[in-house]
């Protein structure tokens, strides 16, 4: 059975995402891409994008979405936005800015960074550099 082709204007745009942070585009990778960033600024757990990918019939394993989401992470594609040890949400918005968590849904919003205004740090330690600050603001609603 033949596969079906994605046109190639949809794929460019994911394929020079990939290669310019030095990802090797395999299928899986390109395909979990292609979902996670079509539709703008997005959050979403590992759970979510398989599920996701499960509904487009992308036949991938959850530990390659876990695999997939931290390579784009470390390589900046992803920002991992963690909610406590048990709860992860990867942020297709890597620029600066902040987040609502709303508890009783699971559900992140994003926040402008010129709406958190902080007048302090205190020295990081032994001699490390500060790289973000990301504030979480939980909610009841």
């Amino acid at each position: 059975m033949r596969q079906k082709k994605t046109p190639a204007v949809a794929n460019v745009t994911v394929l020079e995402r990939l290669r310019e942070a030095g990802l090797r585009p395999t299928r899986q990778r390109l395909a979990l891409a292609k979902l996670l960033f079509a539709r703008g600024h997005r959050h979403m757990s590992a759970e979510e994008l398989f599920n996701e990918a499960k509904t487009h019939r992308v036949n991938v394993s959850l530990a390659t979405v876990y695999n997939a989401l931290h390579d784009f992470t470390e390589k900046g594609l992803l920002r991992e936005i963690s909610i406590d040890s048990n709860i992860s949400y990867f942020d297709t918005n890597t620029g600066n800015h902040h987040h609502f968590y709303f508890e009783r849904s699971g559900q992140l919003e994003d926040i402008s960074e010129d709406h958190i205004s902080i007048s302090s740090l205190p020295p990081a330690p032994g001699g490390a550099e500060i790289s973000r600050v990301d504030v979480i603001i939980r909610v009841k609603a």
